[in-house]
């Protein structure tokens, strides 16, 4: 069906069938936020498995968000070409080939690969399933209802997370947390070509593998740099490879400007709405990724938990998020946009200096606020992207800010990652180590656990009080970087976010 047909069609209500399809198309939404939350929480299991190095560690964790940020748009453009739900079955299908080789990876390098394999068939599933989620509710009620539910998944997912790898990660290897997708895409294979519709674009833009190239590379050089810097300390070759990515990305950028059909519409920055809602929105994101991450690692060890123990205390983060964003519609009938969004922040602020503290309860309750400032922010951003363009731009609009969302996500995991790395391993040397300890011990606080296990007793307790001190130091400064970037956007909110227009959250369906 056409783009000109589908205009000429009066908005029509939808039915049982696309109610039902909206479920199937949660499933995939839903594994992308349980994705998330496991993976960091078998993070610590995992190291003591395959022991990866700090930086081989990080690329397991990232590298997917990375992947997928730099072919959400090209996926998005591809989808329109050969139908959104085709690219979805097709996603779907290499979604879980690759779960099952990640699950069963041997080493890091493998693992890394197959995270790699799920962003890029995880890139074909968020764009798929909002087009389609688009296209199938051409009532503007309903459709934002619609949208509100498609969001709200990531987050059950995330809250599911912690507590279906806690109970798997207790009973079984820690591969057994990359199979838990498997079975919701059978169920989407099984039911998509009876309840989703197909829908393409016949004149959609061509795709500029050259713009994809270079967007790529841009981004891998320079997260690439970051973490060798962060392993290495200050070497010659990462700062190289950190500059030709930032030359990269000029290239990039110049090379959109003179495209009619740009991959990455940077026009679209003049608009200081929309730069102001998308920068809100994807360190919003950093910070919430970058706390999560820590907080489970600092659970785990730092205070011994097991990763059900660590699963159950993150409970309360996702649940206060949740509700940050179902108070996002009862908020902005009181209060503008641009309010709402910077009390968001503010409210932030205050739960990143009580985790600082690094208490068990001052942690857990300082996430849950920090969680539920922010959730409220996010929840306001979709729609403020979105709305403050022309309508003929919505599309790329749309693309721009689910490609901040990941990369937001895989920035706060890559960042606060490697300040933390770099602020252990200069605590954590040769002259500080006790003598006779393996040097392995320097290389991640998990290391660090292993190594003492295997020592007698009161070595081992020297040795954990001095990489817990060094590891815990780390989570300190990138909690109070993440403080800092949340004022700066609690500033910029308040200063730049002129926009009368409030974003149409939907709080009811309509029936």
């Amino acid at each position: 069906m056409t783009p000109d047909k589908l205009l000429s069609q009066p908005p029509v209500r939808a039915g049982r069938k696309e109610w039902l399809g909206l479920a199937v198309l949660a499933l995939p939404t839903i594994l992308l936020g349980l994705d998330m939350t496991v993976l960091h929480l078998a993070a610590p299991v995992l190291s003591a498995e395959l022991e990866p190095s700090s930086s081989q560690l990080l690329w397991i964790i990232d590298v997917y968000g990375f992947v997928v940020a730099g072919l959400l748009i090209t996926m998005g453009t591809l989808g329109d070409r050969i139908g959104r739900r085709r690219l979805l079955i097709i996603g779907a299908v290499g979604f879980a080939l690759a779960s099952v080789l990640a699950a069963f990876a041997t080493s890091p390098e493998l693992l890394i690969a197959a995270r790699a394999l799920l962003g890029l068939a995880g890139a074909t599933l968020m764009p798929s399933t909002l087009s389609l989620i688009s296209n199938m509710f051409r009532d503007p009620k309903q459709r934002q209802f619609a949208i509100a539910v498609w969001m709200t998944n990531f987050m059950i997912g995330g809250m599911a997370g912690p507590l279906i790898g806690g109970v798997l990660l207790e009973h079984f290897w820690w591969g057994s947390v990359f199979l838990i997708g498997v079975p919701p895409l059978l169920i989407l294979l099984a039911t998509a070509r009876t309840l989703l519709p197909e829908f393409s674009n016949p004149g959609a833009g061509r795709l500029d593998l050259v713009s994809v190239a270079l967007s790529f590379g841009a981004i891998i050089a320079v997260v690439y740099g970051l973490k060798e810097l962060a392993k290495d300390g200050l070497h010659l070759t990462p700062v190289l490879v950190m500059v030709a990515g930032m030359i990269t990305g000029s290239v990039f950028a110049r090379r959109q400007l003179g495209l009619a059909e740009p991959l990455l519409d940077l026009r679209l920055f003049q608009r200081a709405e929309f730069s102001v809602s998308l920068g809100a929105q994807t360190f919003g994101l950093y910070v919430l990724a970058a706390m999560q991450f820590l907080t489970v690692q600092y659970f785990q060890l730092v205070l011994g938990m097991t990763p059900l123990e660590a699963g159950l205390w993150m409970l309360p983060m996702m649940v206060t998020g949740i509700v940050g964003t179902l108070a996002a519609p009862l908020v902005i009938r009181w209060l503008t946009a641009r309010t709402a969004m910077t009390a968001g922040f503010m409210v932030a602020i205050p739960g990143l200096a009580l985790m600082a503290m690094a208490g068990r309860l001052q942690v857990v309750i300082g996430m849950a606020i920090v969680s539920v400032g922010i959730q409220v922010v996010l929840a306001l951003t979709y729609d403020l992207v979105v709305g403050s363009v022309p309508p003929e731009r919505a599309g790329a609009a749309s693309g721009m800010g689910e490609t901040g969302t990941e990369l937001g996500m895989a920035l706060g995991v890559a960042v606060a990652g490697s300040l933390v790395t770099a602020i252990y391993r200069s605590q954590v040397t040769e002259q500080t180590l006790p003598a006779g300890v393996p040097s392995a011990a320097r290389d991640t606080l998990g290391s660090a656990v292993a190594v003492a296990e295997q020592l007698p007793a009161p070595l081992a307790r020297e040795v954990l009080e001095l990489t817990t001190g060094a590891y815990t130091d780390g989570v300190q400064a990138a909690i109070w970087l993440s403080a800092g970037i949340i004022a700066v956007l609690a500033v910029a909110t308040a200063t730049l976010l002129r926009s009368p227009k409030q974003p149409a959250v939907p709080d009811t369906l309509d029936s």
